[in-house]
């Protein structure tokens, strides 16, 4: 990713020792909380000697603009262990919080989030647990802000959206009348740790419907269902368009794939659309373990050409590296 600079966090935040789980909420009162300065130890900003649970919380404003961005929130790196929550949606976490702690110190947090998630030209509120087991604790170092990947396709059908969501797994689920009025909804992308679905491993289900604009109705498309965490199968009216990984059942069966990093780029076939008309794209997702779902964009269509163009662009950054460091 190329990342652009859309709002810096770099600086004074609200902080307060201990754990509450309302601390994640936008309205919770931190108006007696100290003020620390992040990215630094909390040892050095006059917690000397503290571990344990602390929370982070700092306050920015959006732009309408950043609604068709490729958006994420990048926090360097957070000793030991972080959940991070923008507007009380959970967007992301490393590690393992106690009992089964797993520290994730020297990762880099990146944590990709929906616009929908955003009050758009608005108050935006940030809030970070942290738990740190031993030595230098809290948001370290590294680059700290909103971005913006610059390099991200420029979507011609939006689907950043609102989708449906039901765990479990049953085919009839990809047939465009099948009713899923009861389903739960979802914003995607984001793990779906972030709808309530937490430590959930296995099959789920995400359809959404849409329309295409006559305008469209020559044009090659591509579909683009983003990053997903870990196998998927993606169906189109009922028509399987694509598949990334081999569907299993059991965490024990995923061989070490790297799936889950992968963009999901599925062309669509011609007269699998219905202009004018109602879509429904309905996504089975298989994750072996920790989190899951379609996780981070692009989401939506483009024209072929665009994405060919897009693909190119990336190719040649690729191979000027591979020439560089040959």
């Amino acid at each position: 990713e190329n990342w652009k600079l859309l709002f810096g966090l770099r600086g004074e935040w609200k902080f307060e020792i201990g754990d509450d789980m309302k601390r994640a909420e936008s309205r919770y009162d931190d108006s007696k909380w100290e003020t620390i300065y992040a990215p630094s130890a909390w040892e050095d900003e006059g917690f000397p000697g503290y571990d344990g649970y602390a929370w982070y919380r700092k306050h920015f404003r959006s732009t309408s603009e950043w609604n068709t961005k490729s958006l994420a929130l990048l926090l360097g790196n957070i000793d030991d262990v972080d959940e991070v929550y923008l507007n009380g949606h959970l967007i992301g976490s490393r590690g393992l919080f106690p009992p089964e702690y797993i520290t994730a110190y020297n990762e880099d947090r990146v944590y990709p989030f929906s616009a929908a998630y955003l009050n758009s030209n608005g108050d935006n509120l940030i809030a970070i647990r942290v738990y740190d087991q031993e030595l230098s604790g809290g948001i370290l170092r590294g680059r700290l802000g909103v971005y913006e990947d610059v390099d991200a396709v420029r979507i011609d059908i939006q689907l950043q959206a609102e989708w449906k969501f039901k765990t479990g797994d049953d085919i009839e689920r990809k047939e465009p009348e099948y009713d899923d009025s009861k389903w739960e909804r979802i914003i995607v992308p984001s793990f779906w740790e972030a709808a309530g679905f937490r430590d959930y491993d296995g099959f789920a289900w995400y359809r959404v419907k849409f329309r295409v604009p006559s305008r469209f109705s020559d044009e090659r498309l591509i579909l683009l269902v983003g990053k997903i965490d870990d196998f998927d199968e993606t169906y189109l009216n009922g028509e399987k368009i694509g598949k990334t990984g081999t569907m299993v059942s059991r965490e024990r069966d995923i061989p070490g794939s790297d799936a889950y990093q992968k963009l999901r780029a599925y062309m669509i076939p011609m007269n699998c659309l219905r202009p004018n008309q109602e879509n429904v794209l309905a996504v089975r997702v298989f994750d072996g373990f920790k989190d899951g779902g379609i996780y981070a964009g692009p989401i939506g269509i483009v024209t072929r050409e665009k994405f060919f163009q897009w693909q190119k662009k990336g190719k040649k950054t690729e191979d000027f590296f591979d020439w560089l460091f040959r």
